[in-house]
């Protein structure tokens, strides 16, 4: 019984009011860590997020942005005037919104850990976090992810020392969050043995610190209960996972610039127990990663009930209101994050793969094709892209106008590829529109695997002649 309220106490605000009721989480914390790399958000879209928290039951907000100098390349220095204003007021706004602001540092590009060099740090790591406890700041994390320094016996007792000399400070602090350099399951085992790292790093670390975990790898497909559970076990506590969706902060293609595809799915496929907080990624856009992030929080309230697609679809239902049949369609093609490393998020398009398979069947099997179907659905994605380009709120269309252009062309040519199939002759105007397709897919992409597809296993069935 001890162990249980010890763990609703160091959750902190693990009820709150939703709708008039009170209403208590599973996982004592929940909520945001803003650790992407890229543009930094402004001031207006940190708080419009931390205000997003409290209206969706998630009580925490890790900030730790990768690009911001002061949290990782010059995590030794004192932040400007201006910036620690904005991170005082951002608490301030935490404070009135009943959500934990945790502040982040990130020092193990150049930390050193002994000698006159290593107490020189120690007391600089000090010395910034008590700054920032002095504006109201309760929780620390310190990170040592996406670094080369692999040191986990030193990184810990760095972690164990400074988290002691914070609790023997302050009665008031919640324990450190931290993220080893080896965070996924991949990167902690060789042959089925636990790596050195991850041995000494989860051997010496203090057993109140949480841990933050990704899965199997940095964005993979999900985490079983049993697959935390094994995570658990080599660290000898409950983990917390760092679940690396909606963030889109990588290329999925040679050449393709961050942010180019729009992470607009469901959050799934993860554990219903046995972890002690959940920290979502979101996109650079922070009006549409609410999308993803609103289903994130369902799915954190209430794991075992929780409706991936009931959830997806309510989320755009409140936050787009009329416009919300047109940004399901859209964002329907818009949700799988997929390259050699990164596996994540509900496939794209699926009807219309549905549909586009029956037609391509078809025409492979020498039957009439019956296009009514698929010409629909290509009707509807470019109505949609026209709809929401001309009615979205302009902070919302400056975040994916790029993509809605691109799925206009894409359903444009979609409809040239069915045409192409229907006359049995290619049309020649549909090469070149696949041609602009992948020039306009370094800055804009989407529908990889269903719309586009359709595009390129049409041209296919058409043999084109080689210039001479």
């Amino acid at each position: 019984m001890k162990k249980f309220f010890k763990r609703i106490i160091l959750a902190g605000l693990c009820a709150t009011m939703i709708h008039g009721t009170t209403f208590a989480s599973p996982v004592p914390q929940r909520g945001i860590v803003e650790g992407f790399y890229g543009k930094n958000w402004t001031y207006e879209e940190r708080a419009d997020m931390i205000d997003f928290c409290r209206r969706h039951n998630f009580n925490s907000y890790i900030y730790a942005p990768k690009d911001d100098p002061y949290h990782r390349d010059k995590w030794r220095e004192d932040y400007p005037t201006e910036k620690f204003n904005e991170l005082k007021n951002l608490v301030d706004v935490a404070k009135k919104n009943n959500v934990r602001f945790i502040f982040a540092v990130s020092p193990g590009l150049d930390l050193n850990f002994r000698g006159k060099k290593g107490d020189e740090d120690f007391d600089a790591m000090m010395k910034k976090l008590e700054t920032m406890y002095k504006i109201g700041v309760r929780q620390f994390a310190i990170f040592f992810d996406d670094i080369k320094d692999k040191d986990g016996e030193h990184q810990a007792e760095f972690l164990n020392k400074v988290n002691a000399e914070l609790q023997k400070r302050h009665k008031d602090i919640l324990p450190l969050i931290t993220v080893p350099t080896e965070y996924f399951f991949e990167d902690m085992v060789h042959k089925n043995k636990l790596k050195d790292y991850s041995e000494d790093f989860s051997r010496y670390l203090d057993k109140k610190i949480i841990v933050l975990y990704t899965g199997a790898g940095v964005i993979c497909e999900g985490i079983s209960d049993d697959e935390l559970d094994t995570a658990n076990k080599i660290y000898g506590r409950e983990l917390g996972i760092w679940w690396n969706y909606p963030v889109n902060d990588f290329p999925l293609n040679q050449g393709d610039e961050r942010n180019a595809k729009l992470a607009l799915g469901a959050i799934d496929k993860l554990p219903t127990k046995n972890y002690q907080a959940i920290f979502f990624n979101p996109m650079g856009q922070e009006n549409l990663s609410k999308i993803s992030l609103a289903t994130a929080a369902d799915y954190s309230n209430s794991p075992e009930n929780y409706d991936a697609e009931k959830s997806w679809n309510k989320a755009i239902e409140n936050q787009f209101g009329d416009l919300a049949p047109a940004m399901k369609i859209f964002a329907s093609h818009s949700q799988r994050m997929n390259n050699s490393w990164a596996h994540c998020g509900p496939n794209d398009g699926e009807k219309f793969n549905t549909l586009a398979y029956l037609v391509l069947n078809d025409y492979n099997n020498g039957r009439k094709i019956d296009s009514a179907s698929l010409e629909k659905e290509i009707d509807l994605m470019e109505n949609s892209a026209d709809t929401l380009l001309k009615n979205l709120s302009p902070k919302i269309l400056a975040e994916c106008k790029p993509q809605l252009e691109q799925f206009k062309l894409i359903a444009q040519a979609d409809r040239l590829a069915l045409k192409s199939l229907q006359e049995k002759n290619l049309d020649s105007k549909l090469v070149q529109m696949r041609k602009e397709i992948s020039e306009r897919s370094k800055t804009a992409v989407l529908s990889e695997q269903s719309a586009i597809k359709f595009i390129d296993e049409v041209i296919k069935l058409f043999p084109q002649k080689k210039k001479r």
